[in-house]
């Protein structure tokens, strides 16, 4: 055997404009206050609870608990990644995924050169193919 089909893992990058920026930060802003809604929904649920239910207050603070620190785990890197996003320069490169894509890989090829792919992206338009 001399040849083989492989799937190999193809980087998806986006070169970051002024419209890609925006479009991230106002992502990340929703999913925030998301959370932030979701947070004064489970308090007023938790409290709910414990007033039909005070013999079981531990078991709703536990169970309350967990949601509540699910919900400020996901708006603090909701935050973070807008926090960050803010501070990258236009034109910066992002990765945005990965695909697969399926070579063939014969016997002398270069495997660093066949596992190292990418494409990159400017405003949902590939512009380059590399690798």
């Amino acid at each position: 055997m001399n040849s083989l089909f492989v799937k190999v893992p193809v980087v998806v990058k986006a070169k970051l404009t002024e419209k890609l920026k925006t479009r991230m930060i106002d992502e990340y802003t929703k999913v925030a206050e998301q959370m932030e809604l979701e947070l004064k929904q489970i308090n007023i649920d938790r409290q709910r609870e414990l007033d039909a239910h005070p013999e079981q207050s531990e078991q709703i603070a536990r169970f309350f608990g967990n949601e509540i620190m699910q919900r400020q785990q996901r708006r603090g890197e909701a935050l973070s990644r807008k926090e960050t996003t803010q501070k990258l320069a236009i034109g910066a490169e992002i990765i945005q995924g990965t695909l697969e894509h399926q070579v063939e890989l014969k016997v002398g090829d270069n495997f660093r050169e066949v596992m190292n792919r990418e494409i990159l992206v400017e405003d949902d338009k590939v512009i380059a193919i590399r690798g």
